[in-house]
């Protein structure tokens, strides 16, 4: 997505009154104090800053004007918040979304990044005409937590993305990412870190979902330990009234002579024969945890692209990576997980957009 300089097309208002905005925006871990002397809001022609405290807030962009425009947002650490969106001449659109706000703003393990919300305006024509934000009720929110590794996370730099990065553009308002997928994890040291899931456990309301996606890491774990910790983290989220949700991992862009995944790198089976996939199912099945079989589904879209189509879906063309997606790969798979929370009833059809 590019990100071109423009004109806003009208005195760009931010209507909230954010002095006004509570300490704990929908009560998401904000500090004692935080929401205190917020701030004027400020915007530019590409970006808007906020200084809002940690929590989840609904956005409100009116996207077009007199001109044919195609404006998209994102936001925070490169999270895609809503897909490139085109508009008429005189027809704008006005289009929602809600978003999670936290420290350190994308990895659990990275960098802190800038306090308050970021988002940024882009496109190939980007028009804003108007943006507006206001905290989440939680009475009326859903939050979709994301444990995972970099193949999941939200990556801090091109060219690499994870799926839980641009998952968000297909939610609209009523329910946000909370992506703390962390580069290099496995499912042992997920548990071991507590800046992971000892961070992300209590944060954990009744009903949220949390999608647990963990194996590439994985290399040198035996199958009862990788087992008896996917076990953990669905017991650990049952523990907080969430909603576990097993996601087995996206294959590696390993050919066959003839065509096919079908072998251990592509389908991760690691140094010591556990299959990943399998042990994950076989948790599922075992503990009633829906499960999204992103390992088939991912499997069947690079083979019909085929050897030369899918090389645009991982980094094989920039880095010979067959293991990480670019944007484009990974908005690919975050439609895969969409698809699949739709299908499952896991989110209602009103808030996929």
């Amino acid at each position: 997505m590019r990100r071109t300089t423009i004109t806003l097309l009208a005195t760009l208002t931010i209507a909230t009154a954010l002095s006004a905005v509570p300490a704990q925006a929908h009560g998401r871990g904000a500090g004692a104090g935080a929401g205190a002397g917020m701030g004027m809001e400020n915007c530019t022609a590409t970006a808007c800053h906020f200084d809002v405290a940690p929590g989840t807030y609904d956005v409100r962009v009116r996207l077009g004007g007199d001109t044919a425009a195609s404006t998209g947002i994102t936001g925070e650490t490169r999270r895609t918040l809503l897909a490139e969106t085109p508009t008429g001449a005189g027809e704008p659109v006005t289009r929602t979304f809600t978003v999670n706000v936290r420290t350190p703003e994308g990895e659990p393990t990275g960098v802190e990044g800038t306090p308050g919300l970021d988002l940024v305006v882009g496109g190939s024509a980007p028009a804003l005409a108007d943006i507006r934000i206001a905290p989440a009720a939680a009475r009326h929110t859903r939050q979709i937590f994301l444990v995972g590794d970099s193949t999941v996370c939200d990556q801090p730099g091109d060219p690499y993305s994870g799926w839980g990065q641009q998952l968000p553009q297909y939610l609209r308002k009523g329910v946000s990412v909370a992506n703390y997928g962390d580069s290099g994890e496995s499912t042992v040291t997920y548990l071991a870190d507590p800046r992971l899931f000892a961070t992300v456990q209590p944060l954990i309301r009744k009903g949220d979902l949390v999608l647990v996606q963990l194996a590439h890491n994985d290399k040198q774990t035996d199958e009862a330990t990788y087992r008896a910790n996917l076990e953990t983290l669905v017991a650990g989220v049952r523990d907080q009234g969430g909603r576990p949700v097993l996601v087995t991992p996206i294959v590696r862009r390993w050919f066959n002579s003839d065509g096919t995944l079908n072998n251990g790198t592509a389908l991760l089976v690691n140094g010591l024969g556990v299959d990943h996939p399998a042990v994950t199912r076989s948790v599922a099945a075992a503990h009633n945890v829906p499960l999204i079989d992103l390992t088939a589904r991912t499997k069947t879209l690079v083979e019909s692209l085929g050897v030369e189509g899918s090389k645009a879906l991982y980094l094989y063309n920039e880095k010979r990576d067959n293991t990480h997606t670019s944007a484009y790969g990974a908005t690919a798979y975050a439609e895969l997980v969409r698809d699949e929370l739709l299908a499952q009833h896991l989110v209602p059809e009103r808030l996929v957009r």
